[in-house]
């Protein structure tokens, strides 16, 4: 079996859905299952990544909104002496799947009616939702009614009828492709998917009350502060003011200490910075971009609380390393994070800085309550293993390869639901379509 993937959401040390296909990597190497992943890059090189992974770099421009990443473009596919022609004539996969909503998806489309020229490949293509285009363009362009109504038009007829089937990491993300599936001539599942979490590199076996003190030193704090921890990309979609205004409300405290480390790099940094100050001078402390998992998990273990402040996260692998490494969790009560996250396990709230200030005060008052919590959140991080979630990939990319051959009728995983029939103009052919899945957000 072999399987080839394309990505635009690729940092060379961080980013989840690096942190995934990376995992993915580690497990097929175990497996013996050859997997090749298409990665822009600043030139063009191919990586060995163990006997069976191959990670090909093409030489590609900075990316338009985020100068940190790059983007491969139809020029890559649409000509025969592509960069991205050449590989899959070489290493003619088993399946295809794209992560990404904007350059790559046309590739999978003349993949699938056989239209790309100079490469004759009959394989399944397989979207990876990791996001919501909605949101982005809400973070990043407009949340107007003209907005809003161009990413469902775009979401039904350009993005989803790409592929012959689609994955995503939640139900919160599922949720777009919902609508998008509604009226198509071509039936189309959609699966449902979580990403993971290292529980071997993300531990509380790594307090250390060295570690500790220096990171009290470093934001000024004392032996009595509370330490608060935000690790992620400051970009637009992470709602980073909420943090600042959370701190605002903290800081007017006179009775406790609180503290905020902010672990990431990204556009936002300078403008992120100048609201903390204003809000809580002294108060925050910016450590920049870890490139060192290992000196990341450190910082985990040995902080007080982990603030999540976006509530429209598609996902949320940070947090899920957070409750690895035995860190209270204090999120929105919405979005991807609820995936895994509840009122069991985690202090969830409105995401306001009343609520969040509350929340954090919860989860850093000592007792039964907040050992239980925590307790739970380092069993559902097990559950959550890389090597399992990684697995059942593997596993899906294999059934559904043997679906797309009529070696199997069906997945062993359902999907969560299928596209409705529809006409030419992608009007749904019954009346009224299936309600939505319960849990579909």
């Amino acid at each position: 079996m072999k399987t080839l993937h394309l990505t635009n959401a690729w940092h060379a040390t961080s980013g989840g859905i690096g942190t995934f296909y990376r995992s993915l990597i580690d497990q097929a190497n175990q497996r013996g299952h050859s997997l090749r992943l298409v990665v822009p890059s600043d030139q063009d090189r191919m990586e060995e990544a163990g006997k069976f992974g191959r990670v090909y770099h093409v030489k590609s421009a900075r990316a338009p909104l985020y100068f940190g990443y790059r983007m491969l473009y139809p020029g890559h596919y649409l000509s025969p002496r592509g960069r991205i022609c050449e590989i899959l004539n070489a290493e003619r996969p088993d399946l295809i799947e794209i992560c990404d909503k904007y350059t790559l998806p046309y590739l999978g489309g003349l993949l699938r009616v056989h239209k790309l020229k100079g490469v004759d490949l009959t394989a399944p293509v397989i979207g990876l939702s990791c996001e919501r285009m909605d949101e982005n363009m809400l973070a990043y362009f407009s949340g107007s009614a003209l907005g809003k109504w161009f990413c469902r038009w775009y979401m039904k007829n350009i993005y989803f009828p790409q592929f012959d089937h689609h994955i995503a990491n939640s139900e919160h993300t599922a949720g777009e492709l919902y609508e998008a599936s509604r009226g198509h001539k071509v039936r189309r599942g959609v699966w449902v998917m979580p990403m993971g979490v290292d529980t071997t590199r993300f531990s509380p076996e790594l307090r250390s009350a060295d570690l500790r003190r220096s990171l009290v030193s470093r934001c000024g704090g004392d032996r009595g502060s509370v330490l608060l921890l935000y690790a992620g990309r400051l970009a637009p979609e992470k709602n980073l003011q909420l943090l600042a205004e959370t701190m605002g409300v903290l800081a007017s405290r006179l009775d406790r200490d609180f503290r905020l480390l902010v672990a990431g790099q990204g556009m936002l940094r300078e403008s992120f910075e100048r609201l903390c100050h204003a809000a809580a001078p002294g108060r925050v402390c910016f450590l920049g971009h870890m490139a060192s998992k290992g000196e990341l998990a450190g910082l985990y273990a040995n902080a007080d609380v982990f603030v999540h402040p976006n509530p429209r996260e598609p996902f949320g692998i940070a947090p899920l390393e957070a409750m690895a490494s035995g860190l209270a969790l204090v999120a929105p009560n919405c979005g991807g994070v609820t995936s895994y996250a509840d009122s069991g396990n985690a202090w969830l709230a409105d995401a306001s800085a009343g609520a969040f200030a509350a929340a954090i005060d919860s989860a850093t008052a000592p007792g039964p309550d907040r050992n239980a919590k925590i307790t739970s959140a380092l069993a559902t991080a097990q559950r959550y293993e890389w090597s399992s979630i990684a697995g059942e990939f593997l596993d899906f990319y294999r059934e559904a390869a043997e679906c797309f051959r009529g070696e199997r009728s069906e997945t062993t995983r359902p999907a969560r639901f299928y596209s409705t029939p529809g006409d030419y103009w992608g009007r749904e052919v019954a009346e009224a379509g299936p309600a939505v899945p319960q849990g579909i957000g």
